[in-house]
């Protein structure tokens, strides 16, 4: 219940955020954020990460729509059960069910974060859910997977002493 609450309350951030951006900024507009560091700068993301894909709206619905599928049958069918593997599986869920809302309604993604000090594509709070979701499921299925979450270990036992 507490990764679903905080699920809901990552998507209702990214949501305001856009919300506010698209309300205060016109397209191609700036605002210091934190300056010399980080801008608001609004721009209307037509494809994925670096523009990949860019026009290509329905795949783009249809791969996130596929992915989120799969992390949550992951976590209903209990593939998952460690709380860092857990973490992962919502951050992947509300980041990607929140560029898939951009996307159905507005047929483009929100992004407004754009580094100053750095050539880095300008992201948004979906963005950021995502890739933090990717590095800590990569962490936790390298260290935690196998001895919390494997076949071997698929009763929950994972501190019991394996017998040889």
């Amino acid at each position: 219940m507490l990764y679903l609450i905080a699920g809901a309350g990552l998507l209702a951030v990214d949501q305001w955020v856009k919300y506010w951006v698209t309300v205060h900024l016109e397209l191609g507009a700036s605002a210091p954020l934190f300056p010399g560091f980080l801008e608001l700068l609004r721009i209307h993301n037509y494809g994925a990460a670096w523009s990949s894909f860019s026009g290509m709206r329905w795949l783009l619905l249809a791969l996130t729509g596929a992915i989120v599928l799969a992390v949550i049958f992951a976590v209903a069918k209990k593939l998952v059960r460690h709380p860092l593997g857990l973490a992962a599986a919502t951050l992947i869920i509300s980041g990607g069910l929140g560029n898939i809302l951009d996307r159905a309604r507005l047929g483009y993604v929100v992004d407004m974060f754009n580094f100053q000090f750095v050539h880095y594509p300008v992201f948004n709070v979906a963005d950021i859910c995502i890739v933090s979701g990717a590095i800590l499921g990569a962490v936790y299925y390298l260290w935690f997977y196998e001895k919390y979450d494997g076949k071997e270990n698929a009763d929950g036992n994972a501190d019991a002493e394996s017998k040889s």
